[in-house]
């Protein structure tokens, strides 16, 4: 009967290996009548449940079988399924059993090192995959994997490495080549990124993620229609796919034959999709919050980035007595800044890893009040949580600029400039106003405070424009302008920066297309991504900064006005597009202001053309900031104070009046 039992399992297997599952899963079924404990009969039945999807079912089976005759691959097989569910305790603690039972499982070092990472144990997961290749150094799968630690590391080229290796022992690994994609686009190398997509397609042509990651680079290059034409085609194959349609909304946000109108379109149907894929919690146990609110922030950029600089200085001057910080961090990276920032949150409690329930969840047991989202439709975000309302009140502000369509978030934070009463209608959110600015800059640190400096234009005999913008913010209408300034200024120069040129690739084909708008290539000078001393240091070279549209600058704009140097920019009508309006006007840069494209050309030729106004301006431009709204912490946070707590007094109200208990 054993050799009977034995041949009856091979048969089992030869069809389960050919996805016969039914025909596999009644032989288990009929040795597992004889022989109810035979654990191969389990772990294989469990090993099939997984496949089909029921994996309470094959956690049962696969635990009974370790439990009268524990393998490796029984271990490291439960391991696989409990990291499907997201259980990654379990699942690592299986791994290592796997391990300690088979000290040369590379296999089980390598996913292993998966749920490491997912948890964002960075450092672990590189030893496990590490180890996996020392036991195995052909096994690609582990190069993909510790590709994606380094590059969650910041180790970006150490990435690109590890991928292009995992590509040498797999020429048809389509995951390795997004991948290597994702890291070169991080490292500004669009072009590079571009080839590796495309070949991941070429490979798998269905691959949905290539296709938006594809997008992203499309769109980086400032390839606009080419970036939204892949972000659809991602959705037409999965048009329930969360990330495509927020890359697409976070690219039609600034493109500019998209109106308002047709942008909101598509945001309601990103709330829409959501809402499909979550369950809304309707009460929560909080405290009437009369005395002191419990405030969330979900982000994954407290640290250096723009979002941490218009955050550090206002989190200084948050009265503690009154608002009580939660961090939610969306990735593990830290640095100087997050530690600056860390001791203004009473907990610091990472998302990493966790699914869009289980976040929910987690949010929903802390009994928050206020729930603000930094990130819109930017990287890293976890909007899909906020469908799930774990907050009474959910507020988008900071890091994005439009709406987010999330159903369920209840405000976005603007100013009056920013947002005029005829653009609210532009959000699913309700528009809550702060009186002065929506922005609050800090300050470069002192030891990155750079002296300022004389006029350029007084040495060089000529104007010096700049932008030190994303090249995706360099759109065709704004080269248009630009091209009208440089025909009437033929003298004058215009220095670009930005972390995309470090492409080469990139900096030519710009330099093209300025030539094709009359702007000559010996005109212009062009630098890469640099460290930010060096970076504010270069404002010392140029006299005006020329501001994109309808991408407006806002870092940027900021860190050019505490150099001396002014910002001119083009008012649009939406937040993003007047964005430039709101920094200016609170700095008392009124002049600087242009409201239409004319007007733009007209302003750029006036000022290039009045040397003693521009000289005495750089020279007080930061005192002017220092006394402006936009540095003024202390102001800034009082009136953020009061915004949380009137629109915790709206719901709280509402709720009352609804008769549904809001209180513990």
């Amino acid at each position: 009967m054993a050799d009977n039992v034995s041949e009856l399992l091979q048969t089992a297997v030869r069809h389960h290996q050919a996805g016969a599952f039914a025909h596999a899963e009644a032989i288990y079924q009929q040795v597992l009548q004889r022989y109810p404990h035979h654990p191969d009969a389990l772990h294989m039945l469990g090993l099939l449940a997984g496949q089909t999807g029921k994996s309470a079912l094959a956690i049962e089976l696969i635990t009974k079988a370790i439990s009268i005759q524990p393998t490796a691959s029984m271990h490291s097989n439960l391991a696989n399924t409990l990291h499907a569910l997201k259980k990654y305790d379990a699942a690592i603690a299986h791994y290592q059993q796997a391990i300690a039972l088979e000290p040369n499982y590379a296999e089980a070092y390598s996913n292993c090192g998966i749920a490491l990472a997912a948890q964002g144990k960075l450092s672990a997961a590189v030893d496990s995959y590490r180890q996996a290749i020392a036991i195995k150094p052909d096994l690609a799968s582990a190069y993909n994997g510790l590709g994606s630690v380094l590059k969650a590391q910041g180790k970006l080229q150490a990435a690109v490495d590890s991928y292009v290796q995992a590509i040498a022992l797999n020429p048809q690994f389509a995951e390795a080549y997004n991948n290597a994609g994702n890291a070169l686009q991080s490292l500004g190398r669009l072009e590079e990124a571009v080839t590796y997509y495309r070949q991941a397609v070429a490979i798998k042509p269905n691959y949905t993620d290539v296709y938006s990651n594809l997008g992203n680079a499309l769109q980086g290059l400032g390839q606009y229609k080419d970036a939204i034409a892949s972000y659809r085609r991602a959705l037409e194959l999965e048009p329930n796919s969360i990330v495509p349609r927020s890359n697409l909304l976070f690219s039609l946000s600034f493109y500019p034959q998209c109106s308002p109108e047709q942008y909101l379109e598509e945001a309601r149907r990103y709330g829409q999709v959501l809402l499909t894929q979550a369950t809304p919690y309707n009460q929560w146990q909080v405290s009437d919050g009369q005395q002191r609110l419990r405030v969330g922030i979900v982000s994954g950029d407290l640290k250096t980035h723009p979002v941490g600089y218009f955050l550090e200085s206002m989190l200084r001057h948050l009265n503690p007595a009154r608002i009580e910080l939660v961090a939610y961090t969306t990735q593990p990276l830290e640095d100087e800044l997050t530690q600056r920032i860390k001791p203004r949150f009473a907990r610091w409690q990472s998302l990493v890893g966790m699914s869009d329930s289980a976040a929910a969840q987690r949010i929903h047991q802390d009994q928050l009040h206020v729930l603000i989202d930094l990130a819109g439709h930017t990287a890293h975000n976890r909007l899909p949580v906020f469908a799930w309302q774990p907050a009474p009140v959910q507020v988008s502000w900071l890091g994005f600029f439009a709406s987010t369509g999330v159903i369920g978030m209840d405000y976005i934070i603007a100013d009056p400039l920013s947002v005029p009463i005829q653009n609210r209608a532009h959000f699913t959110e309700a528009v809550w106003y702060l009186p002065e600015t929506r922005l609050c800059f800090t300050p470069p640190a002192p030891d990155l405070a750079q002296e300022l400096t004389s006029l350029p234009a007084l040495n060089n005999g000529y104007i010096t424009f700049g932008c030190f913008q994303k090249l995706v913010k360099i759109n065709d209408e704004v080269l248009t302008l630009w091209g009208r300034i440089f025909q009437a200024l033929p003298h004058a120069r215009l220095r670009l920066q930005s972390k995309q040129m470090n492409c080469a690739l990139a900096r030519e084909q710009l330099l093209q297309r300025l030539s094709s708008f009359g702007i000559a290539r010996q005109q212009v000078w062009i630098a890469g991504e640099v460290p930010r001393e060096a970076y504010l240091a270069a404002y010392g070279e140029v006299d005006i900064i020329l501001d994109t549209f309808p991408f407006t600058g806002g870092t940027t704009t900021c860190e050019a006005l505490w150099m001396g140097v002014p910002t001119l920019t083009l008012a649009g009508d939406t937040l993003l597009s007047r964005q430039g309006l709101s920094l200016l006007t609170g700095v008392g840069l009124h002049d600087w202001i242009a409201l239409t494209k004319d007007d733009y050309v007209n302003k750029a030729l006036s000022h290039a053309q009045d040397l003693a106004s521009l000289t005495q301006l750089r020279m007080r431009l930061r005192t002017m900031m220092l006394n402006s709204v936009l540095v003024d912490a202390p102001r800034f946070a009082h009136h953020f104070e009061q915004a949380l707590f009137g629109m915790w007094q709206q719901k709280r109200d509402a709720l009352l009046s609804a008769q549904t208990p809001p209180v513990a």
